[in-house]
């Protein structure tokens, strides 16, 4: 297995992946369509995707537990380094960070987020090897950018869709240009969620909206956001830790979101950083070990089970050291809630 993104490239090709175009012109197309498909009543296929429960669960009724892969970043390691040892821990699923274009560090191997010209089977090739599985696409673009906030997001959801995943994470911008104010920040978002929607439902994939900017980090501010477009697509990928330092509390915002919520970031904060930050900023990139922090996974976990989740508990922490004892944490207050 290639061990740096320079010699993943080396072997990947470029991948393109085009919207869906309608392909049927005639009612006489549309039948013949649907009699290929074997469609009952002779319809042929739409060109929406029906809306169906994420394939990123832990199975059995339960929770998965899985890791960004922003757990070995500090330690300059590669996307290949980061899923193989993820893998060896003992977790089930993975979150990649993708970008577009291409990355010097990544290429060399010192950096695990990669460029999405890498080809989708050599990543899922990669996840095989190492017994894991791919829980969300961490491509966030930003929602109050009104071009390449739709441009990016709409590649990330193809790119997801190569990968066989389906849930795409997304957030507004921590640090919006002043020239925004909140009328004209909600009418941007709309119209971008509208597009991206668009673009979900063609390829069946998640839009989960994180709590990670000064409207989607406050609670009302949050489920406005989750309403301004009516789509089946348009979901929460929930983060405690973020809400946490946003000011607001992260029980009344797993609350005001549960049924929205599609994927969820386990990232706790420590009380050295609870007391420098709170209030100050509207989240950060990596957490503390899972268990180390304020967060009441016991709370928080069983919240999640009274709602019927059965999907990934993606852990966002900052070392392996943490993401082993995160892993051990997760896995017994599940065990204890059998959950």
């Amino acid at each position: 297995m290639p061990t740096t993104i320079q010699e993943e490239r080396q072997i990947g090709t470029q991948t393109g992946i085009p919207r869906r175009e309608f392909l049927m012109s005639s009612m006489a197309a549309a039948s013949m369509a649907g009699a290929a498909a074997g469609i009952a009543g002779g319809r042929g296929p739409t060109l929406a995707a029906e809306a169906r429960p994420s394939k990123a669960t832990g199975g059995d009724g339960r929770m998965g537990v899985g890791i960004n892969l922003e757990y070995v970043r500090h330690g300059d390691k590669s996307l290949a380094y980061g899923i193989k040892k993820a893998g060896e821990i003992g977790y089930q699923w993975v979150e990649p960070c993708f970008l577009d274009g291409r990355c010097l560090l990544s290429n060399a191997g010192y950096c695990h987020v990669t460029s999405m010209d890498t080809d989708p089977q050599l990543i899922k090739d990669m996840c095989s090897s190492a017994g894991v599985k791919i829980s969300a696409v961490s491509s966030h673009s930003d929602l109050l950018n009104p071009e390449y906030g739709v441009l990016y997001a709409r590649r990330g959801i193809r790119y997801a869709k190569a990968l066989g995943v389906d849930i795409v994470q997304i957030c507004e911008d921590m640090h919006p240009p002043k020239w925004i104010d909140e009328t004209t920040a909600y009418n941007i978002m709309r119209v971008n969620l509208k597009a991206i929607s668009e673009t979900c439902e063609e390829n069946g994939v998640y839009l989960g909206v994180e709590q990670h900017g000064p409207y989607t980090g406050k609670i009302d501010h949050m489920k406005r956001v989750l309403s301004l477009v009516d789509s089946p697509w348009i979901k929460c990928n929930y983060d405690c830790g973020n809400t946490f330092l946003a000011g607001s509390d992260p029980y009344d915002m797993l609350e005001a979101v549960i049924d929205k919520v599609v994927h969820v970031h386990a990232k706790d904060i420590s009380v050295k950083q609870a007391e420098k930050e709170r209030g100050k900023v509207t989240g950060t990139a990596v957490g503390c070990a899972c268990g180390d922090g304020v967060i009441d996974w016991k709370r928080l976990i069983g919240r999640l089970k009274k709602a019927g989740f059965k999907g990934v508990l993606s852990v966002e922490c900052g070392t392996e050291d943490e993401s082993v004892r995160s892993l051990a944490h997760l896995n017994k207050v599940l065990k204890e809630l059998d959950a």
